[in-house]
């Protein structure tokens, strides 16, 4: 705002437009997840069913996995690169979608993302070589860039008193759909089979139209009742230089905090996303669980998301009130060192319900991690958040390829997935270690407080270009 009058006349609009409070730039400063007012309730629950349909559909292929590859005749290598490529297809969509909500808006970022990829997932169905089912994963793996769109879209509705839960409760129910979808493909499955009495290698193929036909309803909805902005229609803000596509993705590029945020991410959403692919045949292979019980099981662990990862926003944002940026630095470390042992023990249990256990305590603290790593993003960089959001999110991917790539390629038979999965707890600890060079001016950092005290709303904006 450029005046005292214009200021005024803006909390008066805020009091009579808007149904939650709001600040000065229109953001709601408080957040109720079972609200459907538009607009920035309305937006929250778009953002979130939207990417709910990208995991749905990106995890709907390791839940039945065990028929799809008896009928292709895949390789335990076939399956790892499958996997891994589910998650390459990510990394780079995800960085380029951080420029394009920067552009044009998270909305329509999201719904084309969504409407794209969905042809990859119904795809599934013709694959008849390992090369061609390692190339559809691929695809539909870009799908997963929409969760970038949907940290923007939490940013832009919802000011910083409570941007943290926000973004984390709609990507806590957002991955709740790799979850669901553990559930509900081998019951579609096993209806097609033992019900519509389809051949089991045609029964899988056409179980593939529901995540497709998932994807496509909902870009359709965002398209349809979607707003980008509280005020309307997403549109790019003048400043004193003329921003174009290149110069906001420097300018995020140039920030070492978001390549280190990014590799915080790599081994927490990476290694949740990991564990999602494997989790299911790790436990039909290791204890002999049938297809449907193995599917239940990997399912408790995406389910978690429901509550777990918003949880990881709320802890941020009650953090950074009382202790400031220390406060979401410390909570963010703590909680993924807890994952960190904890996942190194998944590997060392030898009892079914034990590990059972141990992945549900796994689960908790490696989906809160996630959380609370979004909860320090919006603090990162005014002028390019996009970006920012785009880097950390890609990271998350690159971590999962990386682990998938590394752990469970399938190419090394003298490491079991057991040993692996113990491994990866390892990798998580040490990649918490960069935290504590994070240091912002205006707020510190683990060890110190700031050391800049902004003035005025543009000295903010241009701090953390």
């Amino acid at each position: 705002m450029n005046s005292a009058t214009e200021q005024q006349a803006s909390k008066t609009t805020d009091q009579t437009t808007f149904p939650l409070q709001v600040d000065s730039e229109h953001k709601a400063t408080v957040f109720r997840p079972f609200s459907i007012s538009p607009p920035h309730m309305r937006a929250f629950h778009l953002a979130w069913i939207s990417l709910f349909a990208c995991f749905f559909s990106t995890f709907s292929i390791p839940s039945l996995l065990p028929a799809i590859r008896q009928d292709l005749h895949l390789t335990a290598a076939d399956v790892g690169t499958a996997g891994a490529a589910s998650f390459c297809g990510s990394i780079f969509s995800r960085l380029a979608m951080g420029p394009a909500c920067d552009m044009f808006g998270p909305r329509a970022a999201s719904a084309a993302v969504s409407l794209l990829t969905a042809p990859a997932v119904l795809a599934v169905s013709f694959a008849s070589t390992a090369k061609s089912f390692i190339l559809v994963r691929f695809l539909i793996g870009i799908s997963l860039a929409n969760f970038v769109s949907c940290q923007f879209w939490m940013a832009s509705m919802f000011s910083g008193e409570v941007v943290g839960a926000a973004s984390g409760v709609a990507s806590g129910w957002a991955s709740a759909g790799s979850g669901l979808t553990q559930l509900v493909m081998p019951s579609v499955y096993y209806f097609l089979t033992h019900i519509v009495k389809f051949k089991h290698s045609f029964a899988w193929r056409a179980a593939f139209t529901v995540p497709a036909l998932l994807q496509i309803l909902t870009a359709l909805a965002v398209l349809a009742y979607g707003q980008d902005l509280p005020d309307g229609k997403y549109k790019r803000i003048p400043n004193n230089t003329n921003k174009n596509y290149f110069s906001i993705l420097f300018n995020g590029l140039k920030n070492y905090r978001g390549w280190v945020l990014g590799l915080t991410y790599g081994f927490c959403f990476g290694v949740e996303l990991t564990t999602d692919n494997i989790i299911a045949q790790y436990f039909y292979d290791r204890f002999g669980v049938g297809m449907e019980a193995a599917g239940a099981i990997a399912a408790s662990f995406g389910f978690a998301n429901i509550v777990t990862r918003p949880a990881g926003g709320v802890v941020s944002d009650a953090m950074g009130r009382r202790y400031g940026m220390r406060g979401r630095l410390w909570s963010l470390w703590a909680a993924q060192t807890v994952a960190a042992v904890l996942c190194v023990g998944l590997g060392r249990i030898e009892s079914l319900w034990g590990s059972v256990l141990v992945m549900c305590c796994f689960s908790v603290f490696v989906q809160a991690a996630s959380g609370l790593t979004f909860g320090v993003v919006p603090f990162v960089s005014k002028r390019s958040l996009g970006v920012i959001s785009g880097m950390t999110g890609s990271g998350g991917t690159l971590g999962a390829v990386v682990t998938q790539l590394l752990l469970f390629s399938g190419s090394n038979n003298n490491v079991s997935t057991q040993k692996s999965i113990s491994l990866m707890g390892i990798l998580m600890f040490l990649s918490t270690l960069p935290l504590t060079l994070l240091y912002f001016p205006h707020s510190g950092g683990m060890f110190c407080g700031p050391s800049h005290h902004p003035n005025s709303e543009q000295d903010y904006y241009n701090l953390l270009s």
